[in-house]
């Protein structure tokens, strides 16, 4: 394997970039218009643009980044997190056009992948899964049924994909026909799969998953656990490793239920397997994600593992360099995702062009972010726009790296979720670790309107109001004026030292 391509964009698309630096491999991204100039573009070997900014038009077409693989004269693709990465049959197509898709195998893409399909592999391996229908709902009267025998309320669930789509709370029998027709169309629009089933809805539950990888020759491990309750509508809004809910001999039950997944799905490469745990510490298998997580640098900040590199070096056929005894989780790491929405506002996104940016550093701190001031974060893609984490020794000076770093952070031109992040940090609960699945849901009517209150950021307005001074001064110079502007990212010169760069290598590449 020499040269990969990335069919992702944003922060996953530079951490693949980096990781193939680390390698020694060659990487190659596409791009959709919106992100011609981004920074991931900018640091690989090549770029292919492959359409529009609407993702139906370039990151899912699967056609085009196969047919760029192969121009590029890549020998594998890293599909990273979401578009194509739980996608079997754009595996499959990967691997005829004589490519390596780096992920799990498409039999077991197919198995975990569909839920229900999932479920009823869990149940025959022993695997305890949550009350539920084992099969799809051709219509209402199998779910009201089955609502009727467990009692309201209960999980209206998409049978393929994830990230909260096509998911439907009902508490009563009246709201089932709505919800139902709700559920169906959202999975429609968004797996092309309007399939749904039921499970018994489990309230005041615990989200944790487990981090897994798995090899060619039959080994497997567990990389320990990922508390991920505090999320709103199904989305994940902070994560930490470990969790507080679980302790030693709990940690290697589920260590050892996520193993038996793997084992008993053929699985191969990364993947996270998801279980909801209640109050006597019994887990519940919910899901597999068959993908690198968004969260997965809180496992690499407590096992000093590089996951990407892991992911390249099994999909190369590489037996797993370590045991499971090998692994040793060391402190503690938690995740802000920051994403351009307004919490004071119901998280309404909020897209624009970053005015701004200042990061924030020192001992502990990581972030995962391809942004840079200028850029424009658009309402075609995630609301994602950098993922910040924090390692201490224990928990308490994690909790403190975390709350330095998040006020060191400034973004000036859009709102973000940084001043939830703050909030929800300095209370007493967090600190506690007293929170379910439903926590954030019962705090914001009382937070929203306190962050409301809080107005904006004075420092981050004053960046911003002078970033415009300058570049307004900027504009009106004879330098500029004389068109002696700085190059750009896409000028001849950098294309001119990219094409030195895949002819020192051999390529066959030639841009259009």
């Amino acid at each position: 394997m020499r040269r990969i391509l990335i069919a992702n964009r944003g922060e996953i698309a530079l951490r693949v970039v980096r990781a193939c630096r680390d390698l020694g491999l060659s990487p190659v991204m596409v791009h959709s218009e919106a992100d011609r100039g981004s920074l991931p573009v900018r640091l690989a070997d090549a770029a292919v643009p492959i359409g529009e900014a609407q993702a139906s038009a370039s990151y899912l077409n699967a056609a085009v980044i196969i047919e760029a693989a192969l121009r590029a004269g890549a020998d594998a693709i890293h599909p990273g997190y979401g578009f194509l990465a739980e996608n079997a049959d754009f595996a499959e197509a990967v691997a005829r056009a004589g490519l390596v898709f780096i992920g799990p195998p498409p039999a077991a893409m197919r198995a975990v992948g569909d839920k229900v399909e999932a479920r009823r592999l869990m149940a025959r391996s022993g695997v305890p899964i949550i009350p539920g229908l084992t099969d799809r709902a051709a219509d209402g009267g199998a779910i009201a049924a089955f609502a009727r025998q467990a009692g309201y309320p209960i999980l209206l669930k998409a049978a393929a994909g994830g990230g909260g789509k096509g998911m439907r709370v009902v508490r009563a029998e009246g709201e089932l026909a709505a919800a139902l027709r709700g559920a169906r169309s959202e999975a429609k629009a968004s797996f092309g799969d309007d399939g749904v089933y039921a499970e018994k809805l489990l309230e005041g539950v615990r989200h944790v998953e487990i981090q897994m990888i798995a090899d060619a020759h039959g080994n497997a491990v567990s990389l320990g656990e990922r508390e991920c309750s505090l999320q709103r509508r199904h989305q994940k809004l902070i994560e930490e490793s470990p969790s507080m809910a679980v302790d030693t001999a709990l940690r290697a039950r589920m260590g050892a239920l996520a193993v038996q997944v793997a084992h008993a799905s053929g699985y191969r490469n990364a993947g996270t397997v998801e279980f909801l745990l209640d109050g006597a510490g019994q887990p519940y298998f919910m899901e597999v994600n068959a993908r690198l997580q968004v969260e997965h640098p809180v496992t690499e900040m407590v096992t000093g593992l590089d996951l990407v590199r892991a992911q390249i070096e099994v999909a190369a056929g590489a037996p797993l360099p370590f045991r499971q005894e090998e692994i040793r989780p060391r402190g503690w790491a938690i995740e802000c995702r920051i994403l351009a929405e307004d919490p004071a506002n119901g998280f309404r996104p909020h897209p624009g062009r970053i005015a701004a940016l200042r990061l924030p550093a020192g001992p502990g701190i990581r972030v995962d972010t391809a942004l840079q001031p200028g850029d424009e974060v658009s309402l075609h893609y995630d609301a994602l726009v950098a993922k910040l984490v924090a390692w201490g020794a224990d928990r308490d000076e994690a909790v403190r790296r975390m709350l330095r770093a998040l006020r060191e952070f400034q973004i000036a031109g859009i709102r973000t979720t940084i001043p939830f992040h703050i909030e929800v940090l300095e209370g007493d609960e967090f600190r506690a670790g007293r929170f379910d699945i439903a926590w954030v849901d019962r705090v914001m009517p009382v937070l929203g309107p306190r962050l409301a209150a809080g107005g904006d950021d004075a420092e981050t307005a004053a960046v911003a109001a002078a970033v415009a001074a300058y570049e307004e001064a900027r504009r009106g110079t004879p330098r500029e004026a004389e068109g002696t502007a700085p190059v750009a990212a896409t000028s001849p010169w950098v294309m001119a030292g990219r094409r030195a760069q895949m002819q020192g290598r051999g390529s066959r590449w030639r841009w259009a």
